[in-house]
């Protein structure tokens, strides 16, 4: 038997073959679909609860961090208190904005516009603060300056403000060239280069030179000077500054990641991103980094003092004191 296909008969054993065919590439389709979306569920049940205690940790933290430091200041030596501000206070609102941000992009599958380009531009802004900040820092300790009482303290904030501008600054670059769109693996809006490499090219290497560079090699040797006695003796260990090695560990382990993803990124001339895995590691190490500065806070002696002290206070204010009802007369 045969059937009529286009003016010409075609044999039933070829028309089920297509058949066939045609159904095991559909069902394939599905297949590849439903994997899709199974991983999609894994990622989402694993990322979610992790960014959801990195952005408690990291609010809760940093926000008892700001306040110890504000009401209890007294209760603690801290002679280079302004980039340690500074370094708090970008902790708190990258945990606030953009870990809230990328928590809700897991959730929802996307951010929208202009939403998008803010977190991109806040992301660069508070990294090349943080770093900015823990690099003033560790000049702060090598020369001897503290925040306050000397003309180099002036000096030392308008680095501080710097640091914070010059990230704007760069983050707003994607954003003005629209350069900007939602990246899954990222879990919020990244820098996709679809141009010329040599615009990608000029753009990180610039980036990178100017805030990233610069105070990673201020950051390593003053590091190794302060370690080996060459800085001056301006500060004890019971001064807030002592945890700044820590710091400084810390931020080079956790933020590893993310320069290797633009290493990789300069390597391929087809403008093709780092791997996925890659990319999602830089951004929940990044967080870990925010997160995890108020528990390196807790290591200097008198600063668990000052959060005690604050705590303490805070419960006997809310505790009700004793009221005396009524008298009763004893008889002799």
């Amino acid at each position: 038997m045969v059937q009529p296909v286009c003016g010409k008969k075609m044999p039933s054993a070829r028309l089920n073959w297509e058949m066939n065919a045609s159904t095991k590439l559909n069902t394939s389709h599905n297949i590849t679909e439903s994997e899709e979306n199974y991983w999609s569920r894994i990622e989402k049940s694993i990322l979610a609860p992790i960014l959801t205690t990195e952005m408690v940790l990291g609010v809760l933290g940093n926000g008892l961090v700001l306040i110890v430091k504000l009401v209890c200041k007294d209760h603690f030596q801290c002679l280079y208190w302004l980039p340690l501000f500074s370094l708090t206070l970008s902790d708190f609102f990258c945990s606030i904005l953009i870990i809230c941000g990328s928590l809700l992009a897991v959730l929802t599958d996307g951010q929208i516009s202009p939403w998008c380009e803010v977190v991109s531009l806040l992301k660069f802004t508070f990294i090349t603060s943080s770093i900015g900040g823990i690099a003033i820092l560790c000049v702060q300790r090598f020369m001897g300056i503290p925040s306050k009482g000397k003309r180099l303290s002036v000096v030392m904030a308008v680095a501080c403000v710097a640091s914070w501008c010059t990230g704007a600054v760069f983050g707003a670059v994607p954003v003005a060239y629209e350069w900007i769109r939602y990246d899954p693996a990222e879990m919020l809006c990244a820098v996709f280069w679809e141009s010329s490499y040599s615009d990608m090219l000029v753009y990180i290497l610039c980036a990178f030179s100017i805030s990233i560079f610069v105070p990673f090699l201020l950051i390593l040797c003053c590091s190794i000077l302060t370690c080996a006695g060459f800085g001056k003796k301006c500060s004890s260990q019971d001064d807030l500054s002592s945890i700044t090695p820590l710091l400084v560990i810390l931020y080079l382990f956790c933020y590893a990641p993310f320069a290797a993803s633009e290493l990789v990124l300069l390597g391929r001339l087809d403008l093709t991103p780092s791997p996925e895995w890659l990319r999602s590691l830089s951004s929940v190490m990044a967080y870990l980094d925010c997160c995890l500065n108020p528990f390196i806070y807790c290591t200097n002696k008198d600063f668990r003092k000052a959060v005690l002290i604050l705590v303490w206070n805070k419960r006997r204010s809310t505790s009700p004191e004793p009221v005396l009802t009524g008298i009763t007369r004893l008889e002799l």
